[in-house]
């Protein structure tokens, strides 16, 4: 058995202020170059908030879904009522969350690519505490020479929406012409 460090970014809904500093350091730090501007549409973290109803929720961007959920249920915490798509961090075709702003392309939190060790930019700025980050270690099974299933990388990640999209064919039309223009 080999042992795997699992990174989660912990949110309490009760100490967020909705700063906003959150989506402010992610877009910064996905900026191209890093920093040279802040664009929170490109975020990979988004407030969703209610006003009137005082609900404040720090939400990160998760895996790129072909189809909306059918689910529409409602959740009641600490007295509150909250929808399930607002806990829902997946870029589904039902709204335009964590999704490039450019380019209509899926968006993944990436944990800012751990660089420098100083662990995600949204935990380091939030100054209420509300995020959190935590490690913990499982046991996985030895690989016994089978390959394993690795994550898709965020160019395939964006392919694959293409794909989907437009259909393949189209795709690699594009291409074909992209390449022949040099």
């Amino acid at each position: 058995m080999a042992s795997k460090v699992i990174k989660t970014i912990k949110v309490d809904l009760d100490k967020c202020i909705a700063c906003r500093a959150c989506e402010l350091a992610c877009s910064a730090f996905h900026a191209k170059p890093r920093y040279s501007s802040v664009n929170p549409a490109r975020s990979r973290i988004r407030l969703v908030m209610d006003f009137l109803n005082d609900q404040y929720i720090p939400i990160r961007a998760a895996e790129y879904t072909k189809a909306e959920c059918a689910g529409r249920n409602e959740y009641t915490i600490n007295g509150k009522t909250y929808s399930e798509c607002s806990f829902c961090g997946a870029s589904c075709p039902s709204r335009d969350l964590f999704k490039e702003p450019d380019s209509g392309l899926p968006l993944k939190c990436d944990m800012c690519e751990d660089v420098g060790g100083e662990g995600p930019k949204c935990v380091t700025v939030c100054v209420a505490n509300a995020l959190t980050l935590e490690e913990r270690v499982i046991e996985v099974p030895d690989d016994d020479g089978k390959e394993s299933v690795k994550e898709l990388s965020e160019m395939e990640i964006g392919l694959q929406s293409l794909v989907d999209r437009y259909g393949f064919q189209k795709l690699e039309d594009s291409i074909a012409r992209m390449a022949q223009k040099g």
